[in-house]
């Protein structure tokens, strides 16, 4: 692949309402759009559950009828969720091509495959399937994404070797950890020399809103360079990368990753050890290590808005004024279930990608500001 290595993620797009997941705002993101193609980007991502399942339209709208076929790259994937029997599997890709209004796509993804969703996948022959739309043309690629080990990660590759890419949750702060494994994973992706598309780079907006201590260390060190800069240009200088993923909720962030990625510097080894550093320093801060991914509001019974309740929590440990973090959490309890009306059904811990026990950090919110 030629392209440039930033991708446009569909997942976290501007919003009219930003508690209604499906209000898209479809004027700002043409607007995006095209300031991403015209700065020589061609590569978007998106999803059948995206947006309230609404990404997929909206993809059709800001891209699809506004430019031609070959002037851009486009992926979706089939999630584990969703799939019950081996008939849902092409109404759900027959409804992607209709919502999107393309006659193929170019990636094709069997979406977070951990060890249960990996059965699903084999229980309704999946990657059989897959294999049967690349060679009808209707999907150029064929690969998956992945949440688990890297021990899981090796065997996947090793049980279906003809997947021709893995998009994986690589970011600094990720690098190390035990639950997500970034590198770990990214070296069993490289044993297999199969090319990575990384996601979650910034982890869900994590490391564009760092502590001040480590925001001032990246000013010190290239006072030029935005704080998320360092996060997307670490993963895009991985060797075997070959498409970084940023979900771009606003134009200020797309302007911003652009400009850095049209002629793209892969950090130094100091501004390497550099990021390091500053992983473990916000480690030492972070409370809730969540992206914001939202899956786990699809199907809550008692409509939490679990990832706003988390990033204000995470906010609240770090901030001065409680009183207004206090007031936003109110405010979002007009709209959505309290923290403690959770059940524990634990649905949503089944769906997270990050694993995170969800129904005791609800707890924990709940103590912080009920």
């Amino acid at each position: 692949m030629n392209a440039k290595k930033l991708g446009f993620g569909l997942m976290r797009l501007p919003l009219t309402d930003p508690n209604d997941a499906k209000s898209i705002d479809i004027d700002l993101t043409c607007k995006m759009v095209d300031a991403f193609i015209e700065r020589g980007f061609t590569y978007f991502d998106t999803a059948w559950m995206y947006c309230g399942h609404e990404s997929e339209n909206a993809t059709r709208k800001v891209l699809v009828e506004r430019y031609p076929r070959d002037s851009y790259t486009l992926a979706t994937k089939l999630h584990a969720a969703y799939i019950k029997c081996e008939d849902d599997r092409d109404r759900i890709f027959n409804e992607q091509l209709a919502k999107t209004g393309v006659e193929y796509f170019d990636y094709y993804l069997l979406h977070d495959l951990r060890v249960s969703h990996y059965q699903i996948y084999k229980d309704l022959h999946c990657f059989e399937w897959l294999r049967e739309k690349k060679a009808k043309g209707l999907v150029k690629h064929m690969g998956f994404s992945f949440h688990d080990t890297a021990e899981v990660l090796d065997q996947i590759l090793t049980e279906q070797p003809d997947m021709e890419f893995v998009q994986l949750q690589i970011n600094y702060l990720d690098w190390e950890s035990e639950s997500v494994q970034s590198r770990k994973c990214y070296e069993v992706a490289r044993k297999h020399n199969v090319p990575i598309i990384v996601m979650e780079p910034v982890k869900g907006g994590t490391l564009a809103n760092v502590p001040p201590a480590v925001k001032g260390l990246f000013k010190s060190q290239n006072p030029e360079m935005s704080v998320p800069s360092w996060a997307i240009r670490f993963v895009a200088g991985l060797p075997g990368v070959m498409m970084v993923l940023s979900g771009m909720s606003n134009m200020e962030q797309l302007l911003d990753n652009t400009s850095y990625m049209q002629e793209f510097e892969p950090l130094t080894l100091d501004e390497q050890t550099l990021v390091h550093r500053a992983a473990s320093l916000i480690r030492s801060e972070i409370a809730i290590p969540c992206t914001g991914c939202a899956y786990c509001v699809d199907g809550c019974p008692m409509n939490i808005a679990i990832p706003q309740y988390f990033a204000l929590y995470n906010t609240a440990k770090v901030a001065e004024d409680d009183a207004s973090i206090d007031k936003k959490y109110a405010k979002l309890t007009e709209t959505f279930g309290r923290a403690s009306e959770c059940i524990g059904c634990a649905q949503c811990e089944g769906v997270c990608p990050q694993q995170l026990p969800i129904v005791e950090h609800l707890k924990k919110v709940a103590e912080k500001f009920e």
